[in-house]
Protein backbone atom coordinates (compact mmCIF):
# COMPACT_ATOMS: atom_id res chain seq x y z
CA UNK A 1 0.00 0.00 0.00
CA UNK A 2 1.50 3.30 -1.12
CA UNK A 3 0.93 5.99 1.54
CA UNK A 4 3.20 8.62 0.00
CA UNK A 5 0.33 10.95 -0.88
CA UNK A 6 -0.23 11.53 2.85
CA UNK A 7 3.07 13.37 3.24
CA UNK A 8 3.78 14.67 -0.27
CA UNK A 9 4.31 18.41 -0.49
CA UNK A 10 1.88 20.47 -2.53
CA UNK A 11 1.07 24.16 -3.02
CA UNK A 12 -0.90 26.07 -0.43
CA UNK A 13 -4.61 26.70 -1.12
CA UNK A 14 -5.71 29.82 -2.95
CA UNK A 15 -8.06 30.76 -0.12
CA UNK A 16 -9.04 29.53 3.32
CA UNK A 17 -12.73 29.88 4.09
CA UNK A 18 -14.52 29.85 7.44
CA UNK A 19 -17.96 28.48 8.26
CA UNK A 20 -17.93 28.78 12.07
CA UNK A 21 -15.97 30.08 15.04
CA UNK A 22 -14.19 26.87 16.11
CA UNK A 23 -10.58 26.52 14.88
CA UNK A 24 -11.52 23.46 12.86
CA UNK A 25 -14.49 25.10 11.15
CA UNK A 26 -12.50 26.06 8.08
CA UNK A 27 -11.96 24.84 4.54
CA UNK A 28 -9.24 25.29 1.93
CA UNK A 29 -10.15 26.37 -1.60
CA UNK A 30 -8.29 25.83 -4.86
CA UNK A 31 -9.70 27.97 -7.63
CA UNK A 32 -8.78 27.57 -11.31
CA UNK A 33 -8.39 30.59 -13.53
CA UNK A 34 -11.23 29.27 -15.68
CA UNK A 35 -13.59 26.76 -14.09
CA UNK A 36 -14.65 24.01 -16.48
CA UNK A 37 -16.52 21.96 -13.88
CA UNK A 38 -18.87 22.51 -10.92
CA UNK A 39 -17.59 23.12 -7.41
CA UNK A 40 -16.17 19.96 -5.82
CA UNK A 41 -16.71 19.76 -2.07
CA UNK A 42 -14.24 17.22 -0.65
CA UNK A 43 -14.35 15.58 2.81
CA UNK A 44 -11.08 14.05 4.00
CA UNK A 45 -10.73 10.72 5.79
CA UNK A 46 -8.71 9.39 8.68
CA UNK A 47 -11.26 7.27 10.58
CA UNK A 48 -12.78 10.45 12.11
CA UNK A 49 -9.69 10.96 14.33
CA UNK A 50 -7.64 14.08 15.15
CA UNK A 51 -4.55 12.37 13.70
CA UNK A 52 -5.48 13.21 10.10
CA UNK A 53 -6.56 16.60 8.79
CA UNK A 54 -7.28 18.13 5.40
CA UNK A 55 -3.63 18.82 4.51
CA UNK A 56 -3.15 15.38 2.96
CA UNK A 57 -5.78 16.23 0.34
CA UNK A 58 -3.64 18.99 -1.17
CA UNK A 59 -2.11 16.91 -3.99
CA UNK A 60 -5.61 15.80 -4.99
CA UNK A 61 -6.99 19.34 -4.86
CA UNK A 62 -4.11 20.81 -6.86
CA UNK A 63 -4.45 18.16 -9.58
CA UNK A 64 -8.18 18.76 -9.85
CA UNK A 65 -7.72 22.53 -9.98
CA UNK A 66 -5.35 22.01 -12.92
CA UNK A 67 -8.18 20.10 -14.61
CA UNK A 68 -10.55 23.03 -14.15
CA UNK A 69 -12.30 22.00 -10.93
CA UNK A 70 -12.87 24.53 -8.14
CA UNK A 71 -12.16 22.46 -5.03
CA UNK A 72 -13.05 23.06 -1.38
CA UNK A 73 -11.49 20.70 1.15
CA UNK A 74 -13.50 20.77 4.38
CA UNK A 75 -12.08 20.56 7.88
CA UNK A 76 -14.26 19.52 10.80
CA UNK A 77 -14.03 18.80 14.52
CA UNK A 78 -12.74 15.29 15.19
CA UNK A 79 -13.29 14.47 18.86
CA UNK A 80 -13.77 10.77 19.61
CA UNK A 81 -17.20 10.04 21.03
CA UNK A 82 -18.73 13.31 19.78
CA UNK A 83 -20.12 12.36 16.36
CA UNK A 84 -22.89 14.95 16.41
CA UNK A 85 -20.38 17.80 16.56
CA UNK A 86 -18.53 16.29 13.61
CA UNK A 87 -21.54 15.76 11.35
CA UNK A 88 -22.90 19.14 12.43
CA UNK A 89 -19.74 20.72 11.07
CA UNK A 90 -20.10 18.90 7.74
CA UNK A 91 -23.72 20.00 7.54
CA UNK A 92 -22.79 23.62 8.25
CA UNK A 93 -19.90 23.61 5.77
CA UNK A 94 -22.05 22.25 2.94
CA UNK A 95 -24.75 24.81 3.66
CA UNK A 96 -22.43 27.81 3.96
CA UNK A 97 -19.38 27.43 1.75
CA UNK A 98 -20.80 27.11 -1.80
CA UNK A 99 -22.49 30.48 -1.38
CA UNK A 100 -19.20 32.09 -0.37
CA UNK A 101 -17.84 31.11 -3.78
CA UNK A 102 -21.01 31.84 -5.74
CA UNK A 103 -21.39 28.18 -6.74
CA UNK A 104 -24.76 27.03 -8.02
CA UNK A 105 -23.83 23.41 -8.74
CA UNK A 106 -21.89 21.07 -6.47
CA UNK A 107 -20.33 17.63 -6.67
CA UNK A 108 -19.71 16.07 -3.26
CA UNK A 109 -16.84 13.65 -2.68
CA UNK A 110 -14.99 12.10 0.23
CA UNK A 111 -12.45 9.41 1.04
CA UNK A 112 -12.64 6.63 3.65
CA UNK A 113 -14.31 8.17 6.73
CA UNK A 114 -14.83 11.22 4.52
CA UNK A 115 -16.59 8.93 2.07
CA UNK A 116 -18.88 7.90 4.91
CA UNK A 117 -19.55 11.56 5.65
CA UNK A 118 -20.23 12.33 1.98
CA UNK A 119 -22.74 9.49 1.79
CA UNK A 120 -24.32 10.60 5.07
CA UNK A 121 -24.61 14.19 3.84
CA UNK A 122 -26.00 13.20 0.44
CA UNK A 123 -28.93 11.65 2.30
CA UNK A 124 -29.24 13.83 5.41
CA UNK A 125 -28.33 17.32 4.19
CA UNK A 126 -27.51 17.52 0.49
CA UNK A 127 -26.13 20.93 -0.44
CA UNK A 128 -28.14 23.14 -2.75
CA UNK A 129 -27.36 22.36 -6.37
CA UNK A 130 -25.97 18.89 -5.65
CA UNK A 131 -25.37 16.99 -8.88
CA UNK A 132 -24.04 13.77 -7.36
CA UNK A 133 -21.73 12.15 -4.83
CA UNK A 134 -18.50 10.19 -5.27
CA UNK A 135 -17.52 8.13 -2.23
CA UNK A 136 -13.95 6.83 -2.42
CA UNK A 137 -13.34 3.67 -0.35
CA UNK A 138 -16.10 4.78 2.02
CA UNK A 139 -16.99 3.35 5.40
CA UNK A 140 -20.45 2.96 3.93
CA UNK A 141 -21.80 0.43 6.44
CA UNK A 142 -20.97 1.26 10.06
CA UNK A 143 -22.45 -1.96 11.42
CA UNK A 144 -20.33 -4.11 9.11
CA UNK A 145 -17.21 -2.01 9.64
CA UNK A 146 -17.68 -2.35 13.40
CA UNK A 147 -18.11 -6.12 13.18
CA UNK A 148 -14.95 -6.35 11.11
CA UNK A 149 -13.01 -4.28 13.65
CA UNK A 150 -11.80 -1.83 11.01
CA UNK A 151 -9.37 0.81 12.17
CA UNK A 152 -8.84 -0.92 15.53
CA UNK A 153 -12.39 -0.18 16.61
CA UNK A 154 -12.63 3.18 14.82
CA UNK A 155 -16.42 3.09 14.47
CA UNK A 156 -17.05 2.69 18.21
CA UNK A 157 -14.41 5.32 18.98
CA UNK A 158 -16.09 7.76 16.61
CA UNK A 159 -19.59 7.14 17.93
CA UNK A 160 -18.70 6.65 21.59
CA UNK A 161 -20.13 3.12 21.47
CA UNK A 162 -21.36 0.48 19.04
CA UNK A 163 -23.34 1.69 16.02
CA UNK A 164 -26.55 -0.22 16.75
CA UNK A 165 -28.53 2.83 17.89
CA UNK A 166 -27.11 5.32 15.36
CA UNK A 167 -28.94 4.38 12.20
CA UNK A 168 -29.15 8.14 11.58
CA UNK A 169 -25.40 8.17 10.94
CA UNK A 170 -25.11 4.89 9.03
CA UNK A 171 -25.44 5.39 5.25
CA UNK A 172 -26.53 1.82 4.62
CA UNK A 173 -29.48 2.28 7.00
CA UNK A 174 -30.42 5.78 5.80
CA UNK A 175 -32.77 6.65 2.92
CA UNK A 176 -31.20 6.50 -0.52
CA UNK A 177 -29.96 9.90 -1.70
CA UNK A 178 -32.06 11.60 -4.36
CA UNK A 179 -29.09 12.48 -6.55
CA UNK A 180 -26.71 9.98 -8.22
CA UNK A 181 -24.17 8.18 -6.03
CA UNK A 182 -20.99 6.41 -7.14
CA UNK A 183 -18.79 4.36 -4.83
CA UNK A 184 -15.23 3.75 -6.05
CA UNK A 185 -13.14 1.18 -4.21
CA UNK A 186 -9.70 -0.34 -4.76
CA UNK A 187 -9.75 -4.11 -5.15
CA UNK A 188 -6.73 -4.48 -2.83
CA UNK A 189 -8.00 -2.13 -0.11
CA UNK A 190 -7.72 -3.35 3.49
CA UNK A 191 -11.05 -1.63 4.00
CA UNK A 192 -12.88 -4.42 2.19
CA UNK A 193 -14.85 -3.84 -0.98
CA UNK A 194 -17.63 -5.74 0.83
CA UNK A 195 -18.34 -2.57 2.83
CA UNK A 196 -19.19 -0.70 -0.38
CA UNK A 197 -21.00 -3.72 -1.79
CA UNK A 198 -23.27 -3.70 1.26
CA UNK A 199 -24.31 -0.12 0.49
CA UNK A 200 -25.07 -0.89 -3.14
CA UNK A 201 -27.02 -4.01 -2.16
CA UNK A 202 -29.23 -1.84 0.03
CA UNK A 203 -29.36 1.14 -2.34
CA UNK A 204 -29.30 -0.48 -5.80
CA UNK A 205 -29.57 2.86 -7.52
CA UNK A 206 -25.96 3.54 -6.52
CA UNK A 207 -23.07 2.52 -8.77
CA UNK A 208 -19.98 0.63 -7.56
CA UNK A 209 -16.68 0.87 -9.44
CA UNK A 210 -13.93 -1.52 -8.29
CA UNK A 211 -10.43 -0.48 -9.43
CA UNK A 212 -8.10 -3.46 -10.00
CA UNK A 213 -4.77 -3.53 -8.16
CA UNK A 214 -5.55 -0.35 -6.21
CA UNK A 215 -5.41 -0.13 -2.43
CA UNK A 216 -6.69 2.52 -0.02
CA UNK A 217 -4.62 5.61 -0.78
CA UNK A 218 -4.02 5.15 -4.50
CA UNK A 219 -7.51 6.40 -5.23
CA UNK A 220 -6.71 9.85 -3.80
CA UNK A 221 -3.25 9.97 -5.38
CA UNK A 222 -3.00 11.86 -8.69
CA UNK A 223 0.25 10.00 -9.46
CA UNK A 224 -1.34 6.55 -9.23
CA UNK A 225 -2.66 4.31 -11.97
CA UNK A 226 -6.08 4.49 -10.27
CA UNK A 227 -6.45 8.25 -10.67
CA UNK A 228 -8.02 8.28 -14.17
CA UNK A 229 -10.88 6.15 -12.84
CA UNK A 230 -11.53 8.78 -10.17
CA UNK A 231 -11.50 11.72 -12.55
CA UNK A 232 -13.72 9.91 -15.05
CA UNK A 233 -16.41 9.37 -12.42
CA UNK A 234 -16.16 12.98 -11.24
CA UNK A 235 -16.59 14.27 -14.78
CA UNK A 236 -19.59 12.02 -15.33
CA UNK A 237 -21.25 13.26 -12.13
CA UNK A 238 -20.48 16.88 -12.92
CA UNK A 239 -21.70 16.83 -16.49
Amino acid sequence: MDRSVLTRSAPEPDRTLRYGEAPEQVADAWLPGTARHPLLMFVHGGYWTPQYDRTHTRPLAVALREDGWPVVSIEYRRVPGKPDDLVGDVRAALAELPGQLGAREVVLAGHSAGGHLALWASSACPPAGLLGTLALAPVADLMLAHRLGLGDGAVAAFLGGPPDDRADLDPVRMPAPERPVVLLHGAEDRLPVAVSESYVDTHPGAKLVVVPEAAHFEIIDPLSAAWPAVTAELVALGS
